[in-house]
């Protein structure tokens, strides 16, 4: 038996939210630059970031700040130069990206959460998708379209 191929990412992606994509159903979706610390840079660099509750959170001034993303602290910075792990980090977006999507998520059942992180030009960016949380029923229901498109590709391969 053939071993089995490891999935890899683009040399560039940092992490991505496997959960989003089966806990929300993406509607729309928006890049956004990242305010960081020195040290979260290297940390992200590392590879030591956990999306596990996630979320994007607007204020009243028109800013957009990324909740709940674990950065963990860079090992060989000094103890008072660690940052915060789960600090809330400024979005950068421009003022009508912010108050659409505010308007979008005060409709029932949207949410802003994080999909991928990655490096563009030598900056961290955060791709942020706009998605309606899925019920039980769904999720099965996409299991099931999954499975059956998995099978017709496998029947369509076996006769070629």
């Amino acid at each position: 038996m053939a071993k089995k191929k490891k999935k890899t990412l683009s040399p560039n992606t940092i992490a991505v939210n496997k959960q989003a994509r089966r806990l929300y159903e993406i509607l729309e979706d928006l890049e956004a630059g990242l305010s960081l610390a020195g040290s979260e840079v290297k940390s992200l660099r590392a590879g030591q970031v956990s999306f596990k509750d996630g979320y994007v959170r607007f204020t009243d001034r028109d800013e957009a700040f990324l909740v709940g993303v674990h950065i963990a602290p860079y090992e060989k910075t000094g103890l008072f130069d660690q940052h915060d792990p789960e600090r809330p980090r400024r979005l950068l977006l421009h003022k009508q990206e912010i108050q659409s999507l505010r308007a979008k998520t005060e409709q029932k059942g949207l949410t802003v959460v994080p999909l991928r992180l990655y490096f563009a030009r030598g900056k961290v960016k955060v791709q942020i998708g706009l998605g309606r949380g899925k019920n039980v029923h769904s999720k099965k229901q996409d299991i099931k379209d999954r499975d059956m498109a998995r099978d017709t590709a496998r029947q369509l391969a076996a006769y070629k």
